[in-house]
C-alpha cells in the first residue's frame, strides 16, 4: 500500500516539519502542557485520518493551523463544560524572561489577541496572510494586532516595549 503524502511531505516528514508550529499555538492557547499534548495529538490524528489534499507546505502549514486552533477552541469548551472549575489544579506554564522571546508575554494576553500575535511575531506571517488562515477580515487583523501590541507594551512595562 503506498504511503500517504501531505504537500509531497510522508506523514513523519509533516509531523516534523510542523510540530513546533502547532505545539506553539496550543501552549499560546491552553496554557497547561498536558491539555496542549492532547490537542496536539488531535491535531494530527486528524491529518493523518482526514487526508485532505493539498497544494502546498503553505497550504499544509495554515490548515494545521486552522485545524489546532479550532481544536483548542473545542478542547476549552469541552473541559469548561466537564470540570467545574473550583476543582481545577493546572499548572500554569511559565515562562523565563528574556526580551528577544515574547512566548512569556503572549501568555498574559487574552486568546483574542493571542493567535494574531503568535501568528505575527512567532510564525512570520503577514496581514494578510493571517486574514486568510483565520478566515476574518484584513482591518480586523490589524485592528487586534494594534490592541495586542498594546497589551504587550504594558506588559512589558511602558511606551519602550
Amino acid at each position: 500500500m503506498a504511503e500517504k503524502l501531505f504537500a509531497q511531505l510522508t506523514y513523519e516528514q509533516a509531523v516534523r516539519k510542523y510540530s513546533d508550529t502547532v505545539t506553539g499555538i496550543c501552549v499560546m492557547r491552553l496554557q497547561n502542557m498536558a491539555d496542549a499534548e492532547d490537542c496536539y495529538q488531535n491535531v494530527f490524528v486528524k491529518l493523518y485520518y482526514k487526508s485532505p489534499e493539498f497544494e502546498s507546505d503553505d497550504h499544509l502549514k495554515a490548515w494545521l493551523i486552522r485545524v489546532t486552533i479550532r481544536e483548542c477552541t473545542s478542547y476549552m469548551r469541552k473541559m469548561r463544560r466537564q470540570i467545574p472549575t473550583e476543582t481545577l489544579h493546572n499548572e500554569k506554564i511559565m515562562f523565563d524572561y528574556d526580551s528577544r522571546d515574547i512566548s512569556w508575554a503572549l501568555m498574559k494576553t487574552p486568546p483574542k489577541y493571542r493567535d494574531v500575535l503568535y501568528l505575527y511575531y512567532c510564525e512570520k506571517y503577514r496581514v494578510k496572510e493571517i486574514a486568510q488562515i483565520l478566515k476574518i477580515k484584513e482591518n480586523t487583523v490589524k485592528s487586534l494586532l494594534k490592541r495586542g501590541r498594546d497589551i504587550l507594551r504594558s506588559v512589558y512595562g511602558g511606551d519602550n516595549a
